[in-house]
C-alpha cells in the first residue's frame, strides 16, 4: 500500500478523529480505503478487522506514517491492531 504522504496524513487523520470512517473501514476496508484513493487487494485484508484506538493513532502518528510510507503491507498493521 505505498501511497503519497498527503494521503497517509488523510488516512491517519480519519482514523484518529472520524468515527464514521472508522466504522466504514471496519465494515468495508476496501471501500473505505478506496474513498481515499488507496487500492488494496482482498487478500491483504485480515479476516477480523480490528483498528487501533484513536488514542493509539494520535500517540504514534509519526511512527505509523513513517511505516506506512515505507512498507507495502502496512494495511495489515492498521487493520489487525
Amino acid at each position: 500500500m505505498q501511497t503519497s504522504p498527503v494521503v497517509i496524513d488523510q488516512l491517519l487523520d480519519k482514523l484518529a478523529n472520524d468515527d464514521g470512517f472508522r466504522a466504514r473501514l471496519a465494515a468495508d476496508p476496501i471501500g473505505a480505503l478506496g474513498e481515499l484513493g488507496i487500492s488494496v487487494a482482498a487478500d491483504q485484508i485480515p479476516a477480523n478487522v480490528k483498528l487501533p484506538s484513536k488514542d493509539v493513532i494520535k500517540a504514534n502518528r509519526d511512527a505509523m506514517k513513517g511505516r506506512l510510507l515505507t512498507e507495502d503491507d502496512m494495511v495489515y498493521f492498521l487493520l489487525d491492531a
